[in-house]
C-alpha cells in the first residue's frame, strides 16, 4: 500500500489539519482542489506553513505535499487509482462536485486491481456522513460495483478551530493557513478496510455516533450561543473573547452547553460522563477566548438557514434533549436568539443566506421553527409557543438597542 493520501480540499481544514497531520505521520499529500493559484503555488514550493496561534505564536512546516487541480479530470482519476488512504475536506456544498470524480476514481481503480479497498476520511461537519456519501456515491457507480468490500466510509469529528483569515494575511501568502494547537482527529474505528494508519493526532473510536454528537451538540452548540448572545448584548462585538469576558454571557453559555451535554449523557451512557463531558466544556469555553486565534462572531454564528437547521447545533440538541425527557429551555434561548443575528464580513457585509433567513424571520419566529428548525406544527406547539413568548421578550430587552 502506497503511503500517500489524496486529500480533497486545501482549504484551511485541509491544510491545517489533515494534510498537517498525514505529512507529519510520513505520508506524501496529494491536494485536489479548484482553487488553481494554490494547487500552482504546491506544487512550486513543495511546502507551507501553518501558523499555530496560541500564547505563543509557533510555525510548523508541512513538506512533501504537492498538488493536483480538480479541473484535470484524468489526472485526478489516477491519483485515486494510486491511493493509499483518501480525505475529503471540502465542506457541505462543494460535495456535490467530488462524488461523479470520486466514483470514476473507484471504477478505474476496481478495474485495475479488484481487491483493493479505499478508505475515504469525511472529514467534514456532518451528521450521518457515511450514508450520505454511500447514496450518493451510488448515482455514480455501476449497479454490480462491490461496494462493501471496497470502500470504506470513515467517519470524523473535526474539533480543530481554524479562524478566516483577513484578506491581508490570506494575500501576504496564499499558502499559510492559522489554526490552534488542538490536534487530535476523532475517527470511526469500524469504518476501516484497510489497517488504520499509524499516526499521531489520529483517535479512532468504537462508537463513532456519540462522538459526532458531542462535536455537534457541545462545541458547534457552545460556538453558536456564544456568537448569538454576544451580539444580542453588543451588535457591535468582532470577537469571541469580547463575549465571553462578561461574566454573565460566559456563565450562561457555560449553562446552555451542559443542558445538552446532561442530554448526551443520558443518550450515550456508555461513551459519555456528566465529569467528562463538563471537563471538554470548561476546556472548550477556554480554547474559544484564544485572543491570538482572532475567531470572530460572524464567522462562528453566520450561515444561519444551516446552523439553525433542523438536525443541526441547536435544533438538534433541543430535539435531543426532548427525547431524553430533559428541559432544552436554555437551548432554546440562544436558537431564538440566533434569529435576530445580523453580524457582517470584514467588508459590512452579511450572507446572502442571512439576509434570506432575516426575510423569513419578519414573518414571525413560528415560520423560523417550523420551515428552518424543522419542528412540527401540531406535535411541538408547546415548544413553538415557547419560542415566540421568548422572542416577544427578547424584543422587550432590545427595543433600545439599534434594531
Amino acid at each position: 500500500m502506497h503511503h500517500n493520501l489524496v486529500l480533497f480540499g486545501a482549504g484551511k481544514i485541509g491544510r491545517s489539519f489533515i494534510g498537517q497531520l498525514f505529512s507529519a505521520g510520513g505520508w506524501e499529500v496529494v491536494f485536489v482542489d479548484v482553487y488553481k493559484p494554490v494547487i500552482d503555488e504546491l506544487n512550486a514550493r513543495g511546502e507551507y506553513n501553518v501558523i499555530i496561534k496560541g500564547i505563543r505564536e509557533t510555525v510548523i512546516k508541512v513538506s512533501n505535499v504537492r498538488g493536483v487541480y480538480a479541473g484535470d479530470e484524468n489526472a485526478v482519476i489516477n491519483e485515486i487509482c494510486n491511493a493509499g488512504i483518501l480525505a475529503t475536506a471540502v465542506g457541505q456544498n462543494g460535495l456535490t462536485g467530488v462524488f461523479p470524480l470520486l466514483a470514476k476514481g473507484l471504477v478505474k481503480r476496481w478495474e485495475q486491481n479488484p481487491e483493493l479497498p479505499l478508505d475515504i476520511i469525511i472529514a467534514e461537519n456532518l451528521r450521518n456522513a457515511a450514508p450520505y456519501f454511500e447514496t450518493e456515491l451510488k448515482k455514480y457507480l455501476p449497479e454490480n460495483y462491490p461496494f462493501n468490500q471496497l470502500v470504506g466510509l470513515v467517519e470524523t469529528s473535526i474539533g480543530k478551530m481554524v479562524p478566516l483569515m483577513t484578506q491581508k494575511d490570506s494575500q501576504q501568502d496564499v499558502l499559510q493557513v492559522f489554526a490552534e494547537e488542538y490536534n487530535t482527529l476523532i475517527l470511526d474505528k469500524k469504518a476501516f478496510k484497510n489497517p488504520i494508519p499509524e499516526i499521531e493526532g489520529l483517535a479512532p473510536k468504537e462508537n463513532m455516533k456519540a462522538w459526532v454528537d458531542r462535536k455537534l451538540f457541545i462545541h458547534n452548540l457552545g460556538h453558536a450561543a456564544t456568537a448569538y448572545l454576544g451580539y444580542l448584548h453588543n451588535p457591535k462585538f468582532i470577537y469571541l473573547y469580547e463575549v465571553l469576558g462578561i461574566p454573565e454571557i460566559f456563565n450562561e453559555v457555560r449553562e446552555i452547553m451542559k443542558q445538552s451535554a446532561d442530554a448526551l449523557v443520558k443518550k450515550y451512557p456508555g461513551d459519555f460522563t456528566q465529569e467528562v463531558l463538563q471537563n471538554h466544556i470548561d476546556d472548550l469555553l477556554e480554547r474559544f477566548q484564544n485572543k491570538a486565534l482572532g475567531d470572530t462572531l460572524f464567522r462562528v454564528g453566520c450561515d444561519l438557514p444551516r446552523k439553525l437547521g433542523p438536525d443541526d447545533r441547536l435544533a438538534g440538541a433541543i430535539k435531543l434533549a426532548i427525547e431524553m425527557n430533559l428541559p432544552y429551555q436554555k437551548i432554546l434561548k440562544a436558537l431564538v436568539c440566533g434569529c435576530r443575528f445580523r453580524a457582517t464580513d470584514e467588508n459590512g457585509k452579511m450572507l446572502p443566506a442571512d439576509i434570506e433567513f432575516a426575510e423569513i424571520y419578519k414573518t414571525g419566529i413560528r415560520n423560523v421553527m417550523i420551515r428552518i428548525c424543522g419542528f412540527d406544527e401540531i406535535r411541538d406547539k408547546k415548544l413553538i409557543e415557547e419560542a415566540e413568548k421568548m422572542d416577544k421578550k427578547i424584543a422587550g430587552f432590545s427595543i433600545n438597542l439599534k434594531q
